[in-house]
């Protein structure tokens, strides 16, 4: 890929994340940040670094690839100009020539949600007033736009309260309204992803609790405001949340997120009308695009849909733009969502259809296969030819790192079990030697408890001793005594004589 050149998207390889060559130094890496795309320009606001939260703007203009920053201000009360509060959390919507940042924890201590907007334009940036039921604040919620209509779900309070409400603001009238829905909502959560499908349906992906991560589907008929929760087809998909999610035409894109013991390596791809599931573009585990807290927006140039991918968190805070360039998909005869019971209701017909014409069914099957014989079928086989030519130079390409991972592997795993056995070795005479060190101090103590003995036999006899020492000092009193008195009598018999 080129660095600086308009047409950089032209080589790009369908259904794979193409790292972007940008020619200017690249905003301070971050997570939990909200980003949308205006006039080729992927815009990112706020987010999270090392336990602060951002107030900044970033531009990348998707044309030149350059990044710049964008100041917005707001007159405050003092007549003074304030930048952007730092917020991270919160939801970017695009709305007319304004971007819209939903929700979110900023410094500005609030127990509402708060709207604030971005003027294209003026830069001029403010608060927006709503009326009506506000929700409560609250960060990793889920927003998505119906008409003129911001549709949020879910997230987290202050409190860490995890909530599973709908709440609709119009964007005309600025009032909030809290939905009443009917059947079992989602469980209450954060960190999710959601999407519109035909104007009519709400669908809500994966999202964690405080226990535990999620990889369920729900639906929300918004004419019904009837909850349900089908089977997803296609590949297994593994729990997660921190993920974002763009849509292009019927399908929904969702990259990164994980669980707390991994990242998710591999996009996935939902055909929101038929309910199937596919997975594509895997990445290594250490890769940005398996992060948490990362962006993905669809972004359209020279008539060709993108996906565009930034920052996120798997270990260290990043910084890099990735595109991939989603593959034309096959969106006819639509699956039209329905409630259970019309769903279970449409199966039956189904199935009742396909037991009565079993042939009619087989003579279209022939006949279209003869018309797409009849019909540049060449051309078809060419096309497909061509696609699988490139799939296999992919798959080729990745056998050859594979290989290059596994000989690496292999040589650690031979210098581990070197290591095992030597530590092994020094294991055992290290056992060698407590044995021995045992030994000796159960000598140690038998030594020690004869000492006690010994002492407590000392004391006896101090004892002992120290009774004749005082039965000797008696004697010696008495003795000095008896002696004392023979010289007493001697003495007045000589002072008599003389």
């Amino acid at each position: 890929m080129a660095t600086g050149s308009q047409n950089w998207h032209l080589d790009l390889v369908y259904d794979q994340w193409s790292a972007v060559p940008v020619s200017s130094p690249r905003p301070a890496a971050r997570y939990k940040h909200a980003a949308a795309v205006f006039e080729n320009k992927l815009y990112i606001a706020g987010g999270s670094r090392n336990g602060r939260s951002l107030a900044d703007v970033q531009v990348l203009d998707l044309r030149s690839l350059s990044w710049s920053t964008v100041k917005p201000i707001v007159e405050s009360s003092s007549g003074k100009l304030a930048v952007l509060p730092t917020i991270s959390g919160h939801n970017m919507i695009k709305w007319g020539n304004k971007l819209l940042l939903i929700a979110g924890y900023s410094k500005d201590e609030s127990d509402n949600v708060a709207v604030r907007f971005i003027d294209l334009n003026s830069h001029q940036c403010g608060v927006l007033e709503t009326f009506g039921d506000i929700p409560v604040a609250r960060s990793g919620q889920s927003v998505t736009l119906l008409g003129s209509k911001l549709i949020m779900f879910g997230g987290e309070d202050r409190r860490r309260k995890l909530l599973n409400d709908v709440h609709v603001l119009d964007l005309e009238t600025m009032a909030w309204s809290i939905v009443e829905t009917t059947q079992a909502p989602p469980e209450p959560r954060f960190d999710q992803t959601a999407a519109v499908h035909a104007e009519r349906y709400l669908l809500i992906f994966g999202g964690c609790s405080h226990s535990g991560f999620f990889n369920d589907l729900s639906i929300l008929d918004l004419q019904t405001m009837e909850w349900s929760r089908p089977q997803i087809q296609g590949d297994v998909v593994k729990p997660r949340a921190g993920h974002a999610g763009a849509t292009i035409d019927e399908n929904w894109y969702m990259v990164g997120g994980g669980d707390n013991k991994s990242g998710a390596v591999e996009t996935l791809v939902f055909d929101m009308a038929k309910l199937i599931v596919t997975s594509l573009a895997a990445v290594k585990g250490g890769d940005s695009l398996a992060s948490e807290g990362l962006s993905v927006s669809s972004a359209v140039l020279d008539g060709e849909k993108f996906l565009v991918a930034f920052g996120g968190y798997n270990g260290r805070y990043n910084n890099e733009v990735y595109v991939l360039r989603p593959k034309p998909r096959d969106s006819l005869h639509p699956k039209i969502f329905q409630s259970p019971a019309a769903a279970a209701a449409a199966a039956s017909v189904t199935a009742a259809f396909a037991l009565v014409k079993p042939v009619d069914i087989t003579e279209r099957e022939d006949s279209n296969l003869k018309a797409i014989q009849t019909n540049g079928y060449q051309s078809h086989l060419s096309t497909e030819a061509n696609s699988l030519r490139d799939q296999k130079n992919i798959l080729e390409l990745s056998l050859g790192e594979i290989t290059n991972e596994n000989s690496a592997l292999k040589t650690k795993l031979e210098d581990i079990n070197g290591t095992y056995s030597d530590l092994t070795k020094e294991l055992q005479s290290v056992q060698g030697q407590l044995v021995a060190e045992r030994s000796r101090c159960s000598k140690l103590e038998a030594q020690i408890s004869d000492l006690r003995k010994m002492l407590e036999s000392m004391q006896s006899m101090e004892e002992e001793v120290q009774e004749l020492r005082m039965q000797k000092a008696a004697f010696d009193r008495d003795l000095e005594l008896a002696t004392s008195g023979q010289h007493q009598g001697s003495g007045r018999f000589w002072r008599r004589g003389r």
